[in-house]
């Protein structure tokens, strides 16, 4: 049976334009250890579920040939089942640039993706602005920029940074959810080696200057660094599994496998006798949570604060801990920023907030100070006093000074409380408590140090303990440590159906 003539024509445009901008090209992404914008796609979603949407849009760049796609694959399938919308430039076509075409193509992509209330993902590899196109591509960006501050906390928006992702073209990733980069093969700056050179005569490649480890490690701007394309698809599928589709639904559960009333008896004896001995509190975390899986975040990042997401009884939490490894659990600029981020991304899309805490309070020193703590510390005191989901906080050692209030504390609407035998909950530690109440006694005593070491013991013994705090009811109650996971699963019980508001406003005034 003969096949119509229009029918042959649909199939050879169409295999054209799959092509993108054509085999040799495709060559020289593999090349450059790259998938292709359709190899990203396929191996995102779950198979033979891509429905693409523009396929035949073409390029408007004037003086050069016209192209199918304009340099961007669009449209929506499936992840484990459920609809995500997705993006992925193609840098065959054009470098990947952004003509008015392309940008058209992504904003409806998003205003599909908002009103059906689904994640949406960018596969960014792209030379930047369209230089041909001149200002409309820049208004390309622009309607990018505003159409991804509407769909913050209204639907996941996740960013794979795949290749270059250079100059306004950084902005879009940076107000999305969560930054992916690969590592070797990714870079975002604003502004690249040669300009940076010209103006400030530092030489920098382009690794250094915005490499997935500087961006994962120094400036905070990526979230996770994967060793290569395959990996950071995996790493996107893992993180949706943690994600509701929109922020009218909550997380997905699962049948968990893991008793909900087991007991630990290690963790009796994971912090240590002396409060300056360090120890890993992802143990903590990873015995606590179903099956010992924990999803970190940023974890390059700030390292002396932990987010991430895991599961108790199948149900999805965001988890914010010290790492008393690091700085001795120091709240400091990034880390503040880091947890505040993390804990406003968990309140938009109602994932419960589980606190680990042990600190000694807020870093000292000149340069935090004229860094901004006391504005960048106060991020992070907002969103916990902002945050409406179920809030559960266990104090396992240090909740000192004003760290103690941010830390989710019952005074700003934490749920429950609890502390471990081991928690110290005081306005400073006991020696410098000392140092400032008993500064004449200690100046005028014959033997200053065991004066002081006497002093420091009773302080320990009166205030170095929950009692206190249980005792006004700012601690719900003082538990064994292995009782923590059945508490904190029957917690999450009942604050199931919690209800809270804030004020009616237009918006808050974070200290930004």
């Amino acid at each position: 049976m003969s096949v119509d003539p229009k029918i042959l024509e649909l199939r050879q445009k169409r295999e054209e334009a799959q092509l993108g901008g054509g085999q040799k090209r495709i060559d020289q992404q593999h090349a450059k250890g790259k998938l292709t914008a359709r190899e990203r796609i396929a191996l995102l979603l779950d198979e033979g579920s891509f429905q693409e949407l523009g396929l035949f849009v073409t390029s408007r760049t004037p003086g050069v040939k016209s192209l199918y796609t304009d340099g961007v694959v669009t449209g929506y399938g499936t992840i484990n089942g459920r609809l995500v919308y997705v993006f992925s430039q193609d840098f065959t076509v054009f470098g990947g640039s952004l003509g008015e075409a392309h940008a058209e193509k992504i904003c409806r992509l998003m205003d599909h993706a908002l009103k059906n209330g689904a994640p949406l993902i960018g596969l960014n590899d792209s030379g930047g602005a369209r230089i041909q196109e001149g200002v409309v591509s820049l208004g390309g960006y622009a309607d990018i920029f505003l159409r991804n501050v509407m769909a913050s906390g209204v639907i996941p928006q996740i960013s794979a940074v795949m290749g270059p992702c250079a100059g306004g073209a950084v902005y879009s990733p940076a107000m999305t959810d969560f930054i992916l980069m690969v590592k070797d093969t990714s870079y975002m700056f604003v502004t690249g080696p040669d300009v940076v050179k010209t103006v400030t005569h530092e030489n920098v490649t382009f690794e250094e200057l915005g490499g997935a480890m500087v961006h994962n490690e120094k400036s905070g701007v990526a979230h996770f660094a994967a060793e290569n394309e395959e990996h950071c698809i995996a790493l996107i599928r893992k993180l949706l599994s943690y994600l509701p589709q929109n922020n009218m639904e909550e997380p997905p559960a699962v049948r968990c496998t893991d008793d909900p009333l087991r007991a630990d008896e290690v963790l009796d004896t994971l912090v240590p006798d002396s409060p300056t001995k360090p120890y890993d509190m992802k143990e903590i975390i990873h015995r606590v949570v179903d099956n010992g899986e924990f999803f970190e975040v940023h974890e390059h990042y700030a390292q002396n604060i932990i987010v991430g997401f895991a599961r108790l009884n199948g149900r999805v939490v965001g988890i914010v801990a010290q790492q008393p490894m690091v700085l001795a659990g120091c709240l400091d600029i990034n880390a503040s920023v880091k947890g505040a981020r993390f804990v406003r991304f968990c309140d938009c899309f109602n994932i419960p907030i589980i606190t680990f805490e042990d600190v000694p309070g807020f870093l000292p020193g000149v340069g935090q100070e004229h860094g901004g703590i006391i504005r960048h510390g106060a991020k992070l005191l907002y969103a916990y006093c902002e945050a409406t989901v179920p809030k559960l906080t266990v104090i396992t050692r240090k909740a000192y000074g004003g760290a103690y209030d941010v830390m989710s504390s019952k005074h700003i609407r934490g749920d429950l409380n609890f502390a471990w035998p081991t928690a110290e909950i005081a306005v400073m530690g006991p020696e410098g408590a000392v140092n400032i109440l008993y500064r004449d006694e200690l100046a005028q005593a014959p033997d200053p140090e065991a004066l002081r070491q006497k002093l420091v013991a009773d302080y320990r013994a009166h205030f170095a303990n929950p009692y206190i705090a249980a005792g006004r009811g700012y601690i719900d109650d003082v538990i064994e440590p292995r009782q923590t996971r059945a508490r904190l699963i029957a917690g999450l019980e009942m604050l199931q159906n919690k209800r809270d508001q804030n004020p009616p406003k237009k918006h808050g005034n974070i200290p930004l």
